[in-house]
């Protein structure tokens, strides 16, 4: 039995585990073989040359650059959505992309729904009675708990989105841009590494006067 093999195993799972205080990634296998492949990126990032962005000469930081081309991004994917609706009944993005979680994911409850779209509960409950008045979605008793109501997709919201699914793949297919595949793939990957890192701190509603600094004094950023 080769040991040293096993103690460098067991050394890297204790790298993981006191490494991942903030539930980046699941603690389970899945997360640890993630986590070993996140960190040989980062690797092999390091043997490239540092790119630049706006304002780098002058000090402007990475962090910088990434928050206000993320808001970049979102806008310019919002106008490509605004046009895939233009001629349809759809009031907004948030109307098609509700529509699109339950026909790939089933009926759920509502602030399952709301959470999965990464918003408030007011805004939330907007759409769920945007989509109920336009007899795109309906509520039932849920199968669990009798007291509780879930929402599903009805064959009109089916119809609806079907109409407009061509134009709105279209309008995904712009936002990628002229990235090839292995950017596509690389591009994923830090998303989904950024998501899981903020989506447990969304699910605590955190009142917006303390998020910044219960953020700060609860999670370790380093300056890698």
């Amino acid at each position: 039995m080769n040991y040293s093999l096993i103690k460098e195993v067991v050394g890297l799972i204790e790298e993981f585990e006191s490494s991942n205080t903030v539930n980046a990634y699941p603690s389970d296998i899945q997360g640890f073989k993630r986590w070993i492949s996140d960190q040989e990126s980062n690797e092999e990032i390091e043997d490239t040359e540092e790119p630049y962005w706006e304002g780098k000469e002058n000090g402007r930081t990475a962090e910088s650059a990434i928050s206000t081309l993320l808001v970049h991004l979102n806008r310019y994917a919002r106008t490509y959505s605004k046009s895939a609706i233009s001629e349809s009944h759809f009031a907004t993005q948030e109307d098609f992309i509700y529509l699109i979680n339950l026909k790939a994911f089933g009926k759920m409850a509502k602030m399952e729904l709301i959470k999965k779209n990464i918003q408030d509960k007011p805004i939330g409950m907007l759409i769920i009675a945007r989509l109920l008045k336009q007899g795109w979605i309906e509520q039932t008793e849920s199968d669990v708990d009798k007291r509780n109501k879930v929402i599903s997709v009805t064959e009109k919201g089916l119809e609806a989105l079907d109409r407009q699914m061509d134009k709105i793949r279209k309008a995904t297919a712009i936002v990628a841009g002229d990235l090839n595949h292995k950017e596509k793939m690389d591009l994923i990957r830090i998303l989904n590494k950024l998501d899981r890192f903020h989506y447990p701190i969304f699910c605590r509603h955190i009142d917006s006067r303390d998020l910044i600094k219960t953020v700060n004094d609860e999670y370790s950023f380093e300056k890698n």
